[in-house]
């Protein structure tokens, strides 16, 4: 039994890659080692750059978006401190309300549509690898089997089992005196006020709804999840001494935010069907593989990082791992991936998840107890009121502050950026640059109007669609985007010289003589073997 690329894991990370790999001619195995899709209450948001990925795929309104295209949010939480970036003019910080829960099932409906071969109840035993591909040992729900891949992907989060079997480190520290928790739970309908947005306490006194707060002891914050259920989260600093042996109850949640908080909030445990959310972790648990691929086999989204949840990052670097990733490794199987283009996808998924990491890290930091920190959050409170200091913080925490080295020389400013969101007329129609990237192939979007591009890039064809289009306001003269939505040129004032290059890089050299673009695929050419539209 063979395939192309397997991946371990029908998480959100997963399945995108999956569909990704399948939207670019490539149909993956999907191994899961539940039967049935995990029901735990997990994320309940998209929070960055990946909201604008979903709408370049098409994705956002059928996911709950709303509007017909991303907004961003006006105002955001860093280390638990308000900030207000809608009074930017690029305000980066998009938000998609929608669970995990949800997400997976429509990203596994996506993928099964797409003609993923998805596995559920198939556990990966043992798997070794040589210069021509992997072998895995599997156990199905009829026996064992054996699986030869061309490419492995372990998407199989942060105790990835594929992580340890090729030996990459994950470096990092743990620090196990602090301590979250969190529950759904039922407080009396009576104490909450939906108009002033806060919890009546048995005291007399009120807590704010939807925003962290932080006290001598901790952090909690109380949010409103369905009729009769809120979620109550807390963070604790050198609490009493914890066994993970022991399963964590409602009984825990209550001492624990009672010695936060500082008194009661009174609570039951919801009567409303589940699943609910009942979890201790260690929030300081910070953990980054020391490489995201060793030869065949690559790490995406947990099984590679691990970082505090704070402001909520996670899906949004690890579903961008996935959309790094899938095109790159369509392209290696097709047999156009240029040097160095599977060694590209460390390069530039490292660093973000160290960036993520690193914020993270700070912002739990700020929300510790101890009047050092507090003298530190009035500080960083006033830096936030300022339009510099909130555009970079904005761009940090939506994933879009960092900038993927394209290639050589002095690049436009847009080069190595998330494409913008455009509106054109293209032809007699009205369209978006994200409309443009739903098939998921390269992009070159045409704004001089010459017709020039068609004949310098024409022996790229098979590769990359070449789209002429008017723009109202455009921020270059053309943009070549690759599948995952960055930009690999753009044209600026130095002119077209760093184009060709950038295609080579990306898409590998210009087909050979005879095997240029029209209709389907039908040579056997190594430059274009498996490309749509190549003849």
């Amino acid at each position: 039994m063979t395939a192309e690329v397997s991946i371990v894991g029908a998480g959100p990370v997963g399945l995108l890659l999956a569909g990704e790999l399948a939207l670019a001619g490539v149909r993956p195995v999907v191994l899961e080692q539940l039967s049935e899709r995990g029901t735990a209450y997990k994320a309940n948001a998209l929070m960055g750059q990946v909201v604008r990925f979903l709408d370049h795929r098409g994705l956002y309104r059928s996911f709950g978006g709303s509007g017909d295209r991303p907004r961003p949010t006006p105002a955001f939480l860093f280390g638990a401190l308000l900030f207000t970036p809608s009074g930017l003019a690029d305000n980066p910080l998009y938000g998609l309300q929608i669970r995990q829960a949800h997400l997976e099932t429509l990203l596994e409906r996506r993928a099964v549509e797409l003609g993923v071969d998805l596995r559920r109840g198939h556990q990966v035993r043992q798997l070794r690898q040589d210069d021509e591909g992997v072998t895995v040992q599997v156990q199905g729900p009829d026996g064992g089997y054996e699986l030869r891949t061309g490419y492995l992907v372990g998407c199989d989060g942060a105790r990835s089992g594929v992580r340890k079997a090729i030996g990459a480190t994950f470096a990092g520290s743990t620090d196990p005196t602090v301590v979250s928790r969190a529950a759904h739970v039922a407080v009396p309908p009576s104490s909450i006020s939906v108009e002033t947005g806060d919890v009546a306490l048995p005291s007399g006194d009120r807590i704010g709804l939807y925003t962290w707060h932080r006290t001598e002891r901790g952090a909690y914050v109380v949010v409103p999840h369905e009729p009769g259920v809120v979620m109550v989260s807390v963070i604790e600093w050198d609490g009493p001494p914890i066994t993970d042996d022991i399963p964590v109850s409602l009984d825990e949640i209550r001492a624990s935010l009672r010695r936060v908080l500082g008194q009661d909030l009174p609570f039951t445990a919801p009567e409303t069907p589940g699943p609910h959310l009942l979890r201790r972790g260690h929030p300081a648990n910070v953990r980054i593989a020391t490489s995201h691929r060793v030869n065949r086999v690559f790490l995406a989204g947990d099984a590679a990082h691990v970082h505090p949840a704070v402001g909520a990052p996670g899906l949004n670097l690890g579903l961008q791992d996935a959309a790094n990733l899938g095109w790159k490794l369509a392209a290696q199987v097709h047999g156009w991936a240029p040097p160095g283009l599977l060694d590209s996808y460390q390069t530039e998924r490292r660093p973000a998840a160290e960036r993520v990491t690193m914020h993270t890290q700070a912002q739990l930091a700020l929300m510790s107890p101890g009047p050092a920190i507090t003298a530190l959050r009035q500080v960083v409170a006033e830096l936030l009121e300022t339009p510099a200091v909130t555009g970079q913080v904005a761009h940090l925490l939506a994933g879009s502050d960092l900038r993927y080295p394209m290639h050589s020389g002095s690049p436009h400013p847009l080069t190595g950026r998330f494409a913008p969101d455009l509106d054109l007329r293209a032809g007699s129609r009205d369209t978006r640059l994200a409309e443009l990237t739903h098939p998921g192939r390269p992009l070159l979007l045409d704004l001089t109007g010459s017709g020039h591009l068609a004949d310098l890039t024409g022996a790229w064809r098979d590769r990359v669609d070449l789209v002429t289009a008017q723009a109202s306001a455009p921020p270059a003269g053309a943009l070549l985007v690759r599948p995952d939505g960055y930009v690999a040129w753009a044209l600026g004032a130095d002119g077209e010289g760093q184009l060709l290059e950038a295609l080579e890089t990306w898409f590998g050299g210009p087909a050979p003589a005879g095997h240029r673009a029209s209709g389907q695929c039908r040579c056997t050419a190594s430059a274009c073997r498996g490309s749509p539209g190549c003849s």
